[in-house]
């Protein structure tokens, strides 16, 4: 099953408005602290240990990606330049940082998973409409993350000598076990969720100032003392209130009863404030007298949501961890999740899992155990009817992928077992050939294993997206292969001082959909056995935002090869004859691919439009339906066979009827 998933934690995650009533009405629960005098009074006090700060790396993606440039795809050598830094600085303070990443989203939190989408989709939407009236990239205040941030930062880390672990679980559990289990010195994060799990001091990392590793430290201690609670209450506080996991409105009316009771309620403060302290008296002064003596469900007006409810406040108990409004300990596991896992070869599930927790893998785990993967949402302009979602174009991608991992050599294909653990020199090229088989180029082999890892790579991708979409045309490819090229010979401060005149949205779509693509090679990868090492596949490697949109702008305009490769004459053969064996791959796949210069258009274009403040006016086709018909999938079919409509309600024809008795797929569902 396919959905998609955000790739990031923002501050509201965790118990609502708890971030803003401890800033505002319980200011002594925040204290600045420096963490390099931490780290020395921790060394001092535990000789021979070193001092570990756990990171949840999902809240602190916005705050590590400062490049200027975000919405042409991500400035990704920028972006690695930023990651070392942030090292340094702690191992120049002798602190041992541990990153942990989001490995799964929990069934008890799609609720609130899928608002995040919807909402996300409206915010990419507004992002389109700027960039088409002013032609300029958003201000910050409009920042969405770059595509595959999340991803590519894990193996980021990696590469840069760190520990990294993906979750087996929600990260923010994992995290809060791993800093009470190894005597963290703090967790670094910004998630309300660590005030209230009992393990080691939380800190910001929004407050954080990296020159002088000084921030602000959370103390629960304090936030107790402050609303006459003891810790082991703040569970049962934050589901009162509303988090993750008990939806907000649950306990509406008990709340306002609440806080109609709360006779210390004051004007200066805001509902929400008031709020959280009537909650909290009402279990200071009335629950804990009946605390050990009834159930919860006696207790409250929890009715039908008694299970949620007490699931909710046994999700922040850690290992060892009792409380005591809970008389029993409910299962976390709900009744509609599957004990059993997708793949019956225990070994091969066992390493599967192994790469996922070290983060050496990409959502190979997740289909092996579950059969359901999760995608992040993109920056990819709805109101284009030439470009159909990355969600739909890399569909076929997917299910070769599904067949590859949970049919396991039933079509034909070597099974895992041989292309995960042979040891046999013959099977790298069994492994190559199944991952060119995943984007339908087995017939490129002898072309495609003679060149560099990256640019075989880049090839397969490229291929793949203009079968796939009949409206990408030779200025595009030139585009992407020039950007590719180009990008070897740049450093990252090169990259940083790249000026853009304009903004094209177009342009932005199409980096977004490339990045996306580069996770896809990643999974392939992984599925495959590993033919390529992952370093090869990276985005820095492949991709840089704002080079593709000079080289895009430059092919539109009608410049010539030798000034998109900025007359490197190296470069120049390098183009020529990757070129070539794309335009060739894409012939047998009956895709002629044709020139199709859009400088003038998106100028005129732009000169016609006026800034409307409120974005009411909808963005209209720019070329008429001779160039692309919406109904149409070129290249590989997909194996469904039913006619599917993606989530914007562009539809797309699935195979013909003679291709229904092919072996079974796992077909993605999507909602309407």
């Amino acid at each position: 099953m396919d959905r998609q998933m955000i790739n990031t934690k923002t501050s509201t995650m965790g118990v609502r408005g708890l971030h803003g009533f401890v800033g505002n009405a319980c200011p002594n629960t925040c204290t600045v602290v420096n963490l390099k005098e931490m780290a020395e009074k921790y060394q001092i006090h535990q000789a021979g240990s070193t001092p570990i700060i756990v990171v949840d790396a999902m809240c602190c993606l916005r705050h590590w990606y400062t490049p200027e440039s975000w919405v042409c795809g991500g400035q990704w050598l920028e972006y690695l330049s930023i990651l070392q830094d942030f090292i340094k600085a702690f191992t120049t303070a002798g602190i041992k940082l541990v990153f942990f990443f989001d490995g799964v989203v929990e069934q008890k939190k799609r609720h609130e998973w899928v608002k995040r989408r919807l909402r996300n989709n409206k915010e990419i939407s507004t992002i389109f409409q700027f960039i088409k009236a002013r032609r300029q990239q958003p201000g910050r205040d409009m920042f969405f993350i770059p595509s595959g941030l999340a991803t590519f930062t894990r193996f980021a880390l990696k590469s840069l000598g760190q520990e990294t672990v993906c979750s087996l679980q929600e990260a923010d559990y994992e995290v809060a076990s791993y800093g009470l289990q190894n005597n963290c010195l703090g967790i670094l994060g910004e998630d309300t969720d660590y005030l209230i799990y009992n393990t080691c001091p939380y800190f910001s990392i929004n407050k954080l100032c990296l020159d002088s590793l000084v921030t602000v430290m959370y103390s629960r201690e304090n936030l107790c003392q402050s609303l006459g609670l003891s810790v082991t209450d703040l569970p049962l506080l934050a589901c009162l209130l509303g988090n993750d996991t008990v939806p907000e409105g649950m306990l509406e009316s008990f709340r306002q009863k609440c806080l109609s009771g709360y006779s210390s309620a004051k004007q200066n403060h805001d509902r929400r404030t008031n709020t959280i302290l009537a909650v909290a008296d009402y279990i200071s002064r009335v629950l804990r007298l009946q605390q050990g003596m009834k159930d919860l469900e006696e207790m409250l007006p929890l009715g039908q949501n008694k299970t949620v409810f007490c699931r909710g406040v046994a999700s922040y108990l850690l290992p060892g961890q009792q409380s005591p409004w809970l008389l029993q300990i409910p299962s976390l596991e709900t009744s509609d999740e599957e004990e059993a896992t997708m793949c019956s070869d225990s070994e091969i599930l066992q390493i599967a899992k192994e790469q996922h927790v070290q983060a050496e893998n990409y959502l190979v785990y997740n289909i092996l155990s579950s059969g359901e993967i999760e995608c992040s949402n993109t920056l990819e302009d709805e109101l284009d009817p030439e470009l159909p979602g990355q969600a739909l174009i890399f569909r076929p991608f997917r299910q070769h992928i599904y067949s590859l991992l949970l049919e396991d050599s039933k079509g034909g294909t070597p099974s895992l077992r041989t292309l995960w653990l042979s040891k046999e020199a013959e099977v790298q090229a069994q492994r190559f050939n199944t991952f060119l088989a995943c984007f339908h180029l087995w017939n490129e082999r002898e072309e495609l294993q003679v060149l560099e890892n990256s640019l075989t790579a880049l090839c397969c991708l490229l291929i793949y997206l203009l079968c796939q979409v009949d409206t990408l045309s030779l200025e595009d490819l030139n585009a992407f292969i020039a950007q590719t090229l180009c990008l070897q010979g740049k450093s990252a401060a090169q990259l940083s001082g790249l000026q853009l005149t304009h903004v094209d949205s177009r342009a932005v779509h199409l980096g977004s959909l490339f990045v996306r693509g580069l996770t896809y090679l990643i999974l392939a990868n992984g599925a495959c056995g590993f033919p390529f090492r992952m370093d090869d596949l990276m985005a820095w490697k492949m991709f840089d935002g704002k080079l593709f949109q000079q080289k895009y702008q430059q092919s539109h305009r009608g410049c010539s090869v030798e000034e998109l490769l900025e007359g490197n004459k190296y470069w120049l053969t390098e183009f020529q004859k990757l070129k070539s064996l794309i335009c060739k791959a894409c012939m047998k796949n009956n895709r002629a691919l044709q020139s199709r210069q859009r400088g003038n258009e998106f100028i005129r274009e732009s000169e016609s439009r006026r800034w409307d403040s409120n974005f009411e006016r909808s963005h209209q086709p720019r070329f008429s339906s001779l160039y692309h018909n919406p109904n149409q999938w070129r290249g590989p079919r997909p194996y469904s066979t039913r006619f599917e409509t993606d989530p914007s309600g562009r539809g797309y024809r699935s195979e013909d009827q003679s291709q229904k008795k092919r072996r079974f797929q796992y077909t993605p569902r999507w909602p309407r």
